[in-house]
């Protein structure tokens, strides 16, 4: 299941990602979106979940929670066609 994480401080990389979320389970990748022109952090992150029940809980665990000073958003990613 791919989550997107929302409202990040832009300080959080790729590791810091992968940590919040693996306390749930297993996590395929963790990717901070980074500016094209400067990359720096856009204040985003992509996860991927392989187990949907885990990917749930760390959605219903995380989201709105503080995190580096900052109300974070937490919700299943579903790409527009």
């Amino acid at each position: 299941m791919d989550i997107q994480a929302s409202n990040l401080s832009i300080n959080m990389n790729d590791s810091d990602i992968r940590k919040l979320f693996s306390v749930f389970g297993i996590i395929n990748s963790a990717e901070v979106i980074r500016d094209k022109l400067n990359g720096r952090s856009r204040g985003k992150a992509l996860i991927n979940m392989p187990v949907a029940a885990e990917a749930r809980q760390a959605i219903a665990s995380l989201d709105q929670t503080m995190m580096n000073g900052k109300r974070i958003s937490v919700n299943e990613f579903v790409e527009v066609p």
